[in-house]
Order: C-alpha cells, then sequence, then structure tokens
C-alpha cells in the first residue's frame, strides 16, 4: 500500500512539475520570438534565431545548436514562403508528433513568389499572435485565459502603429516612392504609396544582378525627382542598391534604412512605429 501510494505521489509531482515548465518557443527571427514572448510572458521560454542587426538573413546558415533546439521545442515558428528555407530544412531533419509548428505566410494565405517581408503588415502579427495563442492554450491549458488576456493587450498595444499608418496614410497616399528591394512593400502597401521600380527591387532581393533597362529606369527616376523617398535594405550590402543609396543622396532625394530583423532593445510595436516616423520624418508636411 506504501509503495503504491509512494508511486502515485511521485506520479503527481511529475506531473505538475510537468506542467509548471516553460513552454519552449523557437522563432526563426527575433519579431516572431518578441510577440511570442509578449503573449506568454513567464509561462514560456522562447529562443530566436535570426536577432544579429548587422547580417544579412538572406546568407543565414543554421548551426548544430540551432539544430537540437528546434528539436526540444514545443512550438516552433517560421515565416514560410521561401524566407527562411534553412528552417523546413531543419524541421524535416527532426520530424516530432508532439511539435507545433506556425507557418506565418499559410496564415495570411501567402504563397512562394509573393513578397516575403510579411511582419512590415501589423496584421500579420495579429494573426500570428492569435494563433499563437490558440497553440499554447492547448498546449498549457491551465494559462488559457492568461494568455488570451495577453493576447488582448498586444493587440491594443498595436494602435498607435495603426493611428500612425492612418494618419501618413491620408497626407503620403499617391506619392511615388522607390525602393532597393521590397523589405518595406507592406508598408507601402497600407500607405497607398506608388512603388516604383519593382523589377529592380525583385532582382536585388534574389541576388541577382539586375537588368540594364531596370538600372537605367532607377537612375532616371532618382535624377529627375520622379520619387520623393527612397528605402533601403540598411541589413544588406549589393553593389547595385548601394549605388542607388549614393545617387539619391547626391540628388537630395530623402533616404530611410529599414531593417529584416527587429533592432536591439526595442519591441515589434516600437520598431513599427519607428519606421513609419521615419518616412514622416522624410517627407515632411
Amino acid at each position: 500500500m506504501r509503495t503504491l501510494l509512494w508511486c502515485g505521489l511521485v506520479g503527481a509531482l511529475s506531473i505538475a512539475s510537468a506542467q509548471a515548465a516553460p513552454v519552449s518557443i523557437v522563432a526563426a527571427e527575433n519579431f516572431y520570438g518578441d510577440v511570442a514572448m509578449q503573449i506568454g510572458g513567464s509561462d514560456v521560454k522562447v529562443k530566436s534565431i535570426l536577432t544579429n542587426p548587422d547580417q544579412d538573413p538572406h546568407l543565414f546558415e543554421a548551426s548544430p545548436s540551432v539544430a537540437r533546439g528546434i528539436s526540444d521545442a514545443r512550438i516552433v515558428v517560421l515565416s514560410g514562403i521561401d524566407y527562411d528555407p534553412w528552417m523546413e530544412k531543419l524541421l524535416s531533419a527532426a520530424r516530432s508528433t508532439e511539435r507545433k509548428t506556425i507557418v506565418v505566410a499559410d496564415l495570411i494565405g501567402k504563397k512562394s513568389g509573393d513578397n516575403p517581408h510579411i511582419w512590415y503588415a501589423p496584421s500579420t502579427m495579429v494573426a500570428f499572435a492569435k494563433r499563437l495563442t490558440e497553440d499554447l492554450s492547448e498546449v498549457d491549458p491551465p494559462h488559457r485565459d492568461v494568455y488570451q488576456q495577453r493576447l488582448a493587450r498586444f493587440e491594443q498595444s498595436l494602435q498607435p502603429v495603426e493611428a500612425k499608418l492612418q494618419e501618413l496614410r491620408e497626407r503620403l497616399a499617391g506619392t511615388p516612392v522607390t525602393a532597393t528591394e521590397p523589405i518595406f512593400g507592406y508598408m507601402f502597401e497600407a500607405l497607398g504609396m506608388q512603388v516604383r521600380n519593382q523589377a529592380f527591387q525583385l532582382a536585388v532581393m534574389n541576388n541577382t544582378e539586375p537588368g540594364a533597362s531596370d538600372v537605367a529606369a532607377f537612375e532616371n527616376d532618382l535624377k529627375t525627382h520622379q520619387v520623393k523617398l527612397l528605402v533601403y535594405n540598411s541589413q544588406a550590402s549589393d553593389p547595385a542598391a548601394v549605388r542607388m543609396v549614393k545617387l539619391a543622396k547626391s540628388a537630395h532625394i530623402p533616404v530611410v534604412g529599414a531593417t529584416e530583423t527587429e533592432p536591439p532593445g526595442k519591441t515589434y510595436q516600437e520598431w513599427m512605429l519607428s519606421e513609419l516616423e521615419a518616412v514622416d520624418h522624410a517627407l515632411p508636411k
């Protein structure tokens, strides 16, 4: 009898300990990891893989330690649509029936060939936060209510970003702009701006050389002031892109840098708001 009671007690303690352990989450990119922390709080343990603001995400190669972290994760988050194919390979090599995988692009109906920088649309992150809340509630039912409360706070915290978007859209909709690659594409779309030189942007994003006619058209837009703003990827270096930034500055066209990973010390909300404020400052009333 004592043996049975002891075994039962040990079993109950083991279950309680397992339930109390934070849910392990691995995010391919740090902006997803940040939102995961905002939703999960002290009830999760989050590891973000791409965090270095000086690193070109397109050149990233996963290490063995990254693979081990994914194997141990209860929830894994990746962007999808060919942005982080290394993550898909790691998941295929470490299959698990217990792990939940969130492909954010799938949540918003994006497919291969679409602009992969989907986190520059705040609505994307709301969709991700909602799905993560559902998965956490399923994995960790005792904290279901607190996950829902954190989700509500997260959605509320995006209101300043939405308000800034609306303010700028009313003033800047229709403004012709350009970019060295489509990193800021979804923000341009939300602002109602007219984006030029998209063939050039796609070539740079795909690490191919832009066509001569595309380069000539871009240069002409800058020299003749056909565009009012140039946004460039400050996290990646490409000779053709660098040339366009220099040309824009010499033509006194405002230039704004945008990053692919969340800057250190900022939340996702602060990051998006700072990017919008940079556009506001570059194109004053």
